[in-house]
């Protein structure tokens, strides 16, 4: 076992493990905190795998990020207010039937705006994602039924099979799984075929396409698996907070997704859940001291830009790995 896989085994150890023991000490908040932890991993690993591995910067993964989190809302709401959908679909608030419905309109969403966005590379590729996010944003804002720009609140937690989500721990346990399962995949991906040719598609596509792979066929399918995977975030992070806004479809929302991966480490496993417990400890422990805590998280970032482009990862394994 290598150094950097210990440290991701430790990682989620001590994710898993700490908020048991705020459970135990009647600290439920904390449970609340590392819930929070593991949903922004989760949409970070979506991210990754256009970023870390196909090299896609995409500035405009918010949009299915926050789709996932109205596909949430609204079927909970018309749940519980026993109307059905248009053309008579009727809702639900089974969490199963909703991230499979989160995951496919974030997939349905990703295959035209990355069919139009992967024409273009470079900072072309990266204004066209963002503006694409930015249309869906005011779409979303200058829609009254669901809230507008005041959001849609959920009155309760949608419902999982036998599982009492009303409770933190329960529901913390349902996102850990999740994220551990996406993990899993992103590990699968990345030693498949498909991984190798995505990473190869990154590093040269001329030379792909020379031996008979098309570059934009392995790259679409990446960008829309990394929208289904940060939509299926969105859905659980709309859960988690009982609401859903147009924030969570902002670009400051996908700066956060990639200032993660940056910290953690761009294209490794574990990357965004180590770029996840930075950002969130920051953005409490110190957001309690400071308003300005921001700065100090500039710091690190700027520091991790200059002289460890592994992200933290890079850093503790000592294994550079500039992807």
């Amino acid at each position: 076992m290598n150094r950097e896989t210990t440290i991701n085994l430790l990682l989620a150890l001590v994710l898993l493990g700490a908020p048991m023991l705020a459970v135990s000490l009647g600290e439920p908040f904390y449970v609340t905190l590392a819930t929070r932890i593991v949903v922004l991993a989760l949409a970070a690993v979506g991210l990754n795998m256009a970023l870390g591995l196909g090299g896609l910067l995409s500035f405009g993964h918010a949009a299915f990020f926050g789709l996932g989190g109205y596909v949430s809302g609204i079927l909970a709401t018309h749940a519980f207010n026993a109307e059905p959908l248009f053309a008579g679909i009727p809702a639900t608030t089974s969490m199963p039937l909703i991230w499979v419905a989160a995951v496919a309109v974030a997939g349905l969403i990703a295959l035209p705006i990355g069919a139009i966005s992967l024409r273009t590379s470079g900072v072309y590729f990266i204004m066209i994602t963002l503006a694409f996010a930015q249309m869906i944003y005011y779409f979303a804002i200058s829609w009254p039924a669901y809230g507008g720009e005041d959001g849609l609140s959920m009155s309760m937690r949608n419902a999982f099979p036998g599982v009492n989500t009303a409770k933190p721990l329960p529901y913390f346990l349902i996102c850990y799984a999740a994220l551990m399962a996406t993990l899993l995949l992103f590990h699968v991906v990345e030693g498949s075929r498909f991984g190798s040719a995505l990473q190869a598609a990154r590093q040269n596509g001329t030379r792909l396409a020379a031996v008979g792979i098309a570059p934009f066929n392995i790259r679409l399918v990446a960008f829309a698996v990394s929208a289904m995977i940060t939509g299926f975030a969105g859905a659980l992070y709309a859960d988690l907070n009982r609401f859903v806004g147009p924030s969570m479809l902002s670009w400051h929302m996908s700066g956060e997704l990639i200032v993660l991966i940056i910290l953690g480490g761009k294209g490794r496993l574990f990357g965004p859940v180590a770029g996840a417990m930075i950002f969130v400890f920051f953005e409490y422990v110190l957001g309690g001291i400071t308003e300005r805590w921001q700065f100090f998280l500039g710091l690190i970032l700027l520091g991790i830009v200059l002289f460890a482009r592994g992200g933290l990862l890079g850093l503790l394994s000592g294994k550079p790995r500039h992807v």
